[in-house]
């Protein structure tokens, strides 16, 4: 991926954890690598097919100097995703802020915090077979659509399946989406949960009846497994249920394990 370079861009504002600090003020240095895509501005000499540095750099100056953090770390954090969500074309940032003056009582060059912070691509499985089903998926493919630094791009069609894992129970209407985020995996799956709770999801039986349910499939690459998260989702490539609309939105997705397609998984499951 193309890198867009800002250096030690200088800002006066009042971060800092000493009241001085927030009525005084002190000198920042900024920093950034901007990740985009620059081969179509190279080729038409189109700046609007790039990222306008210059425009970033005066986002970054009103951002420092329009707000108050005790902590670089909270600085950075906030800039980092008001950047990713509002310029266009980019996909990743690392920024690094730097406090020269910071007010430590010993001589030092200077302290700076750096962050890299970027859009993820997830798959995300949704099912329910308790009450309205068509109202509880869309509730929570509309929840996902309104959760800060989350954006939907695909949705497959709803299907009819019957319930795994052996409890007699009523069939699911299932289905797949596929969204950019910048959540970490462990917040993404917390988001899950709290619109699984507003729709009033009560976990009491395993693979049991549930109004909805939402299952992280893949996130990017990673291979991850602790005991709350498996990414991959540790049996997708058995259940039809999830290969079917899978298939339909990202046929082509590779599981990082198994090194196989969504839509291979569905044919070799067949």
């Amino acid at each position: 991926m193309d890198k867009i370079y800002i250096r030690d861009l200088e800002i006066f504002a009042k971060h800092g954890v000493f009241t001085e600090e927030n009525v005084l003020g002190q000198k920042f240095l900024v920093s950034a690598v901007l990740y985009t895509e620059t081969r179509s501005a190279g080729k038409t000499d189109d700046l609007t097919r790039s990222i306008h540095y210059g425009e970033v750099s005066h986002m970054i100056k009103a951002f420092m100097e329009e707000h108050t953090f005790k902590l670089l770390e909270t600085v950075a954090e906030r800039l980092a995703e008001k950047m990713l969500l509002e310029i266009p074309r980019l996909k990743k940032v690392r920024l690094e802020i730097k406090k020269p003056w910071a007010p430590i009582g010993l001589p030092l060059d200077t302290v700076s915090v750096e962050i890299e912070r970027g859009w993820h691509t997830a798959c995300i499985a949704l099912g329910s077979n308790m009450g309205d089903r068509e109202g509880y998926l869309n509730m929570g493919v509309e929840e996902l659509k309104r959760t800060p630094g989350c954006q939907v791009d695909s949705v497959s069609a709803w299907i009819n399946t019957a319930p795994y894992g052996g409890v007699e129970q009523d069939d699911f209407l299932n289905g797949c989406l596929t969204m950019r985020t910048l959540l970490p995996p462990e917040e993404l799956l917390d988001r899950l949960h709290q619109i699984e709770q507003m729709a009033n999801r009560v976990r009491e039986i395993h693979w049991g009846p549930r109004t909805l349910d939402l299952d992280i499939i893949f996130y990017d690459d990673l291979v991850m497994g602790t005991p709350t998260l498996q990414i991959p989702h540790i049996e997708m490539h058995k259940r039809d249920f999830v290969l079917v609309p899978l298939n339909e939105i990202v046929p082509y997705y590779m599981h990082p394990v198994l090194h196989r397609t969504v839509g291979q998984l569905l044919e070799e499951l067949k």
